[in-house]
């Protein structure tokens, strides 16, 4: 069973919000998939772009604009069906992500994407990448423990990103 104290201690924190609990679902992703690389991409599907917010590895990838969404069979099935995406060796990630070299370079060749979805829309998601073949099926079920926290996380940022702006 996945423990959540911890990350619902950083949500209700009110210091340095929203890295806080971002932090927290970085850790907890590590101790229950497995993790690596860890970032978060948040979808504005009106303005048809896509922006990291989240990032473990800032300097290789860094918080930073945003880039348009595109439509390969990987956004059909993350974004369109909200189903997790999984690939376990370089060539599958090759198949769909440009920086696959980047990736590779990390030590990283598998990965898995987790949509959030609210209110029947993809506002995001959790992306988790590991070494060669590390994202079995029983890694892959662990991960959908990852949707509601995650959720919770793309709220905190929106709404204080609204209120900051107010």
């Amino acid at each position: 069973m996945t423990d959540y104290t911890n990350f619902v201690r950083a949500l209700a924190t009110g210091e340095n919000q929203p890295q806080a609990a971002c932090d927290a679902l970085y850790e907890l992703t590590r101790q229950t998939v497995g993790v690596k690389l860890f970032t978060m991409m948040s979808f504005d599907f009106k303005a048809g772009v896509a922006g990291r917010f989240y990032s473990n590895m800032p300097d290789a990838y860094p918080v930073s604009g945003t880039k348009p969404v595109n439509t390969t069979d990987w956004a059909r099935r993350v974004l369109h069906e909200h189903r997790i995406f999984v690939a376990n060796d370089i060539e599958g990630i090759a198949q769909v992500f440009y920086d696959h070299e980047l990736i590779k370079s990390l030590g990283c060749e598998s990965v898995v994407n987790i949509p959030v979805v609210l209110a029947g829309n993809v506002i995001g998601t959790i992306n988790c990448l590991h070494e060669a073949g590390y994202y079995t099926p029983e890694r892959v079920r662990a991960a959908e423990a990852l949707r509601l926290p995650g959720a919770a996380c793309f709220m905190l940022r929106e709404r204080i990103e609204k209120t900051e702006a107010a």
